[in-house]
């Protein structure tokens, strides 16, 4: 086990070195130069800012001067703002992105499940139906329409509050649109696993001995069903990081997604690769973990590689 942690640990270093390295030369590839988009500049300021933010540095320079600063946790000045560095920024919004995810994945994992543990129970039949109904609604309708839809059937009422941050009301609206598309994945996968769990052998072993219908689906079929969605929470949870983007913008929500946005708008170079970079160590930490519980969930998993 320890072996297998300090591998997988070892892969996810490097896959962090690999986003960095991509992001860092994908930016400086793109066409066009940061330190003009507010018109043209008098040269004498010009080389004063590219002394600042090392762009008179070859490229190969900047590239290791950035690795150093990365490796200090220090994505660096922002190019635009003149009060906050990056990690200021990140350390304003990411929080509040943090928690709209979370009570999204939260509603994820409770109506998910749920609907496809039904809809796999009552197979081809009304409850099935409509739980793949609305899973197909849920994959197909953007987080962006069905958060315009909320704010214009539910919010207008004075249910909830149209946009901004604060109170648990100011959180309702943007938790439930940015979870339509996770809970329908969810349901479905959840509806496929148990299908095929209710299949096995075991399955019918523990009926004939005599269990109830309701011991049998909980302990046994619930419970194996779960696995498969197990290994695709690092995914999931760091798609509804990366999804709040939109759904920040509609609510008025100070996260993380609102600079990200802005720094694309601004062309702020820094601030891109900071934000891009960040999300990448978060995606591949939240993939580490989920590698790891997997193996202490499931022991039919042998760690070595393969199944015993």
């Amino acid at each position: 086990m320890f072996k297998y942690i300090l591998k997988r640990i070892a892969m996810s270093f490097v896959t962090i070195f690999v986003i960095i390295t991509l992001t860092f030369f994908l930016m400086h590839a793109v066409p066009g130069n940061p330190l003009q988009q507010e018109g043209k500049i008098p040269p004498s300021v010009y080389q004063n800012l590219s002394i600042r933010y090392g762009l008179d540095k070859p490229i190969s320079e900047q590239y290791k001067i950035y690795l150093k600063n990365i490796a200090r946790f220090d994505f660096g000045e922002s190019m635009k703002s003149k009060t906050e560095t990056v990690n200021d920024m990140i350390k304003r919004g990411f929080p509040v992105s943090v928690r709209l995810g979370f009570q999204a994945l939260v509603i994820a994992l409770i109506i998910g499940p749920a609907l496809g543990a039904l809809a796999a129970l009552y197979q081809n039949k009304a409850p099935d139906y409509l739980a793949m109904m609305f899973a197909v609604i849920g994959i197909s309708v953007p987080s962006f329409i069905m958060g315009t839809l909320l704010i214009h059937f539910i919010a207008k009422g004075g249910a909830f509050p149209i946009s901004g941050w604060g109170t648990f009301s100011h959180t309702v609206l943007p938790s439930i649109a940015l979870s339509l598309m996770p809970t329908a994945q969810i349901a479905r996968l959840m509806r496929s696993s148990m299908l095929e769990v209710l299949g096995q052998d075991y399955m019918k072993t523990a009926k004939s001995k005599g269990l109830s219908k309701l011991t049998v689906v909980c302990r046994h079929a619930v419970r194996n069903s779960l696995l498969p969605i197990v290994s695709t929470l690092g995914t999931v949870a760091s798609n509804l990081l990366m999804g709040s983007f939109v759904i920040e913008r509609i609510f008025g929500i100070p996260g993380l997604g609102r600079f990200f946005v802005k720094s694309i708008t601004d062309r702020d170079y820094t601030l891109i690769m900071g934000t891009t970079v960040f999300y990448g160590i978060v995606l591949v930490f939240m993939i580490l973990l989920v590698d790891i519980a997997y193996v202490l969930v499931d022991p039919r998993i042998n760690i070595t590689g393969g199944e015993n």
